[in-house]
């Protein structure tokens, strides 16, 4: 694109990068045949479709924020991710309230910056009350009225902070929520955990002139930890961190079986 007034091609034009982002953020016309149709399919669907998107996906430039530059890097895996992204966001059994308990519960768990910056805004745009994602943050049971988004609350927090789901906790939520999102439910927080595992590894934090989430002082990161960029602290899997359970906490299927960390 030609800047009317300097004669210039916008994309040509030098860009200081973050300094902290791994990933050097690409200019649309910069892009491959494959990087186009991931690019477009993440600007061009359900994303941005309707009203105002709660939050840009892209700079004044075009380049793509959060988790979706990373994707142009890699299309044959960055397309299939972002559309699995887009399923989890817009076509699946929860209600708008539902599916954003869901995923900032795994936001908070990990204390991923971007994450939690951009789904705090989508589910207040459909009706979490401050004093809900203030509860969720700070890593506090939301007092919901609703038993479905209460059973939604408990199994992703049990599934983000231990990689599985009680008995009692998996009975309650096929009963309340039915096997096919239950199924979903396993998905979204998957999805979100490798996302938050993505921005912490490239270093990808908040757009410019945003302020990141205040979390909570506790369970600080190990002395000699760096909390890396758009992570809060040293989550998640980083050197040293145990799982809630403590080391060697056995997984309820046998003794001696170690748990996998998310």
């Amino acid at each position: 694109m030609i800047d009317p007034v300097s004669g210039e091609r916008v994309n040509d034009r030098p860009r200081r990068d973050p300094s902290s982002t791994r990933l050097p953020l690409l200019l649309p016309g910069m892009l491959s045949d494959e990087q186009r149709a991931v690019y477009e399919a993440v600007t061009g669907g359900p994303r941005a479709a309707g009203r105002t998107p709660p939050f840009g996906l892209a700079d004044d430039v075009g380049r793509l924020h959060g988790p979706f530059n990373a994707m142009l890097y890699s299309p044959s895996v960055g397309l299939p991710l972002q559309d699995l992204g887009a399923a989890l966001r817009f076509r699946t059994a929860f209600t708008k309230r539902e599916r954003e308990i869901a995923t900032l519960v795994v936001a908070a768990h990990v204390r991923s910056d971007y994450e939690w910056y951009a789904h705090e805004r989508i589910g207040r745009r459909h009706g979490l009350a401050e004093a809900e994602t203030d509860a969720l943050r700070e890593g506090r049971a939301p007092m919901f009225g609703d038993v479905r988004e209460r059973v939604v609350y408990e199994a992703a927090r049990q599934l983000a902070a231990e990689d599985d789901l009680a008995d009692a906790v998996f009975t309650e939520a096929v009963a309340t929520l039915g096997r096919a999102a239950v199924v979903e439910l396993v998905t979204l927080v998957g999805y979100y955990k490798a996302v938050a595992l993505q921005l912490r590894v490239f270093r990808v934090g908040v757009p410019d002139g945003e302020e990141p989430p205040e979390w909570p002082a506790d369970d600080p990161a190990e002395p000699g930890m760096d909390a890396p960029f758009g992570t809060g602290r040293g989550r998640p899997g980083g050197a040293g961190h145990e799982h809630p359970g403590g080391a060697g906490h056995e997984h309820p299927g046998g003794a001696g079986h170690e748990w996998g960390r998310g």
